[in-house]
């Protein structure tokens, strides 16, 4: 298996995601486990091809097990931030204070550790639990 991780969604306030979703601006994204960073050299645009497993609300709760591929962009700042589209971020609601859970397959086609099973970025379930949060704002 790849690289397994569960990451904390980063982005802006939610009344600001609500209007980026319109115009397709950078809204949300998460970071790359530094290990994936460093050995597959990510640059800004590269393609991080992997397997969505599950998204968890601010107060730590399972609200969705997708189990479905992704082919989500780098930043064009960046390689290190994976920027979510629009239509993950309205299919399940995201805003800046859910956590996902997911598995790394490719970086540009090229498989990320092949016959291993790495778990380098794992957001502890005990700070998943937020008390501040404000909730998602539709567009």
């Amino acid at each position: 298996m790849p690289e397994k991780c569960r990451v904390s969604v980063c982005g802006f306030d939610p009344m600001l995601v609500r209007g980026y979703v319109k115009t397709g601006y950078r809204a949300l994204w998460w970071y790359l486990p530094d290990d994936v960073y460093n050995d597959f050299k990510v640059k800004p645009g590269d393609k991080v091809i992997g397997r969505l497993l599950a998204v968890y609300n601010p107060k730590g709760e399972k609200t969705a097990e997708p189990n479905e591929d992704f082919r989500w962009e780098t930043s064009k700042e960046t390689g290190y931030a994976v920027v979510l589209p629009p239509e993950v971020i309205t299919k399940y609601e995201l805003t800046e204070f859910h956590f996902i859970e997911l598995v790394i397959n490719k970086i540009n086609e090229q498989d990320v550790y092949p016959g291993e099973e790495k778990k380098t970025k794992w957001w502890p379930t005990e700070k998943m639990k937020l008390s501040y949060f404000l909730p998602y704002a539709a567009p």
